[in-house]
């Protein structure tokens, strides 16, 4: 097991100890984390190739390394990696999860469909007579989870070109996917933008909205909650768009911000209240 993933799983442990939030998901995602190191080992090839010849002109042009809609890739993988996952929600107690796998194997869901958002079509295109219960959100993010390892493979082998050309779009320079949260570490005047799809971190300004591109501070704000100051949610009342982000600048402990992400999820529902999205 890896330093790294040792030390996400520590903080899991302690977040439960000590957090009446959210302790289920954190669970959840413990298990998850195993998985996709387990899955990501047996990795050989990048599934989701990049025409090196163009890359830089794609950051320079602010185009993400993967167009997903020009290109047939073999989610054999992400398959095996999503059964996977929903063997482990099945055993986590989410029985509906054993319906939807027997369906996919069985080639009465088409995975490619689900995983393309027609979770409702069935593989002949046509609406399924019955539906699955397990809930929407806990499909949703398996879906997002089952292409991780083979993201994250790209991220990896690409990382530091893309440094390099200094992206500093709001939206990922790997998958295109707009981040759920950041960090704050060394340099505050920069945050760090996490995606969630493929794990890349990358700079950007810390006065500008990655959502809209807003940048007259009147109009960017934050909030934070007593006694978690650690966390605060930046917002942007142009888009009504927010962002959560977290303080590491007076820790030693390196952030795992899937972890921080889930433990952090009451603050997605404050900012849903106050009216942002």
């Amino acid at each position: 097991m890896s330093q790294l993933l040792t030390q996400a799983l520590k903080t899991i442990e302690f977040y439960k100890l000590t957090s009446l939030h959210h302790n289920e998901l954190l669970d959840i995602l413990a298990d998850i984390l195993v998985l996709r190191m387990e899955h990501k080992k047996g990795i050989e090839n990048i599934l989701f190739s990049v025409d090196e010849r163009l890359i830089t002109a794609k950051l320079q042009g602010g185009f993400p390394l993967i167009d997903f809609s020009l290109s047939d890739f073999d989610l054999t993988r992400p398959r095996e990696y999503f059964l996977s996952l929903l063997k482990m929600a099945e055993q986590k107690g989410y029985v509906e999860a054993a319906e939807l796998a027997k369906n996919i194997v069985s080639g009465s869901v088409d995975f490619e469909k689900l995983l393309s958002g027609a979770a409702d079509i069935d593989a002949d295109g046509e609406p399924l007579e019955s539906e699955v219960d397990l809930p929407f959100e806990m499909v949703d993010f398996l879906l997002d989870e089952c292409l991780r390892p083979e993201l994250e493979k790209v991220a990896e082998k690409y990382s530091e070109i893309i440094n390099l050309t200094g992206w500093n779009e709001g939206y990922c320079p790997i998958c295109g996917e707009e981040p759920k949260i950041g960090e704050i570490k060394d340099d505050d005047e920069i945050r760090y933008l996490f995606c969630y799809r493929c794990g890349f971190k990358w700079g950007f300004d810390p006065l500008r909205c990655p959502f809209c591109g807003n940048q007259e501070y009147q109009s960017l704000a934050y909030f934070t909650i007593e006694g978690e100051e650690r966390y605060r949610v930046d917002v942007c009342n142009s888009c009504n768009r927010y962002i959560k982000m977290v303080d590491f600048r007076n820790s030693d402990q390196q952030a795992n911000l899937d972890v921080e992400d889930v433990a952090t999820l009451h603050l997605d529902l404050l900012a849903y209240e106050e009216g942002y999205n």
